[in-house]
């Protein structure tokens, strides 16, 4: 029997935190796919140190993630530990995001991608401070990455699951728009740097936008006085709207690509990739500025129209 949780990540963040772990996530894993096991049998089955499993589930179990019950054993009583929920959900309150024209927002935190896979140079900022070890590509499976404000790397992808609020809109859905500030990624900076950034929704390339260089001119509008003038201090704002007539980009039609190619209908959540292939043409690599870096205050936005 199917049980699913649905998370409002600005009402349960202690949820999000339990989840920013490879540990942690490999756990509800396999309690969720083979069922109830006791302490023991997880650290065998993962190949793990019996007192890191154990750390882990007790995050787990805070959060309501996991529940667990005490069996007799041969010596004394063992922990059997099962998963609360087979399917989790992240998506924002419907209200506080649907806006006076019926559009709902989703802005996703810059670091709560669902999958990545990047090559050095690479990093992660918060607006405080750097996050783990610079151009090691396993950092961006930090917890701390929650924090992010900057992220940047040079092949690969960061991909982001959003709530599919279609279903929400009560009318056909008009427009689907993506609104994300990027740049180029350069050692130091280069305002001469093309890199070809291409995004893609639920598995569907809509578009590759070529960012002319990495901006280091002037201080971003909101970048940290610690992040030294050498760095990446901003990029563009660009946003790409499909409709049922195509892809634009700002104002121009840039793909044949309609919200129909999408089949928002057959997925529960809308997967959203920004990346730069291996086989670029540019390939000049890629900052993504969130909330504290750049010149716009704001994550990653993704928006839904309904037909009026």
């Amino acid at each position: 029997m199917t049980s699913q949780l649905i998370v409002d990540p600005l009402e349960r963040l202690d949820i999000l935190k339990a989840l920013a772990s490879e540990t942690r996530i490999r756990i509800l894993e396999l309690l969720t796919r083979k069922g109830p096991h006791n302490v023991n049998q997880v650290a065998a089955e993962l190949d793990l140190p019996q007192s890191t499993v154990s750390a882990n589930i007790q995050v787990l179990v805070d959060a309501g993630l996991v529940r667990t019950r005490s069996q007799k054993a041969r010596k004394g009583s063992q922990k059997i530990c099962h998963s609360t929920f087979s399917e989790l959900l992240i998506a924002f309150n419907e209200d506080s995001h649907r806006h006076k024209n019926g559009s709902i927002d989703v802005e996703m935190p810059l670091g709560l991608y669902t999958r990545c896979e990047v090559s050095a140079p690479c990093g992660l900022c918060s607006p405080e401070g750097v996050i783990g070890l610079l151009d090691v590509p396993d950092t961006f499976l930090d917890p701390d990455r929650m924090r992010t404000g900057l992220l940047w790397f040079t092949r690969g992808f960061v991909e982001y699951q959003f709530p599919n609020n279609a279903k929400l809109l009560d009318a056909p859905l008009a427009a689907l728009e993506l609104a994300l500030e990027l740049s180029s990624e350069v050692p130091g900076t280069s305002k001469d740097w093309p890199s070809d950034i291409t995004v893609a929704i639920n598995g569907q390339e809509i578009d590759t936008w070529t960012s002319p260089g990495d901006f280091g001119d002037k201080r971003g509008a909101l970048t940290p006085a610690w992040w030294k003038l050498a760095g990446s201090q901003y990029g563009h704002l660009k946003r790409w709207r499909i409709t049922p007539q195509g892809t634009f980009r700002d104002a121009s039609r840039v793909s044949p690509t309609t919200l129909a190619d999408l089949v928002l209908d057959s997925h529960r959540s809308i997967r959203v990739r920004i990346g730069v292939k291996t086989d670029a043409r540019h390939p000049g690599g890629l900052n993504i500025f969130g909330r504290g870096f750049g010149n716009h205050d704001h994550d990653i936005v993704l928006r839904l129209f309904p037909a009026l």
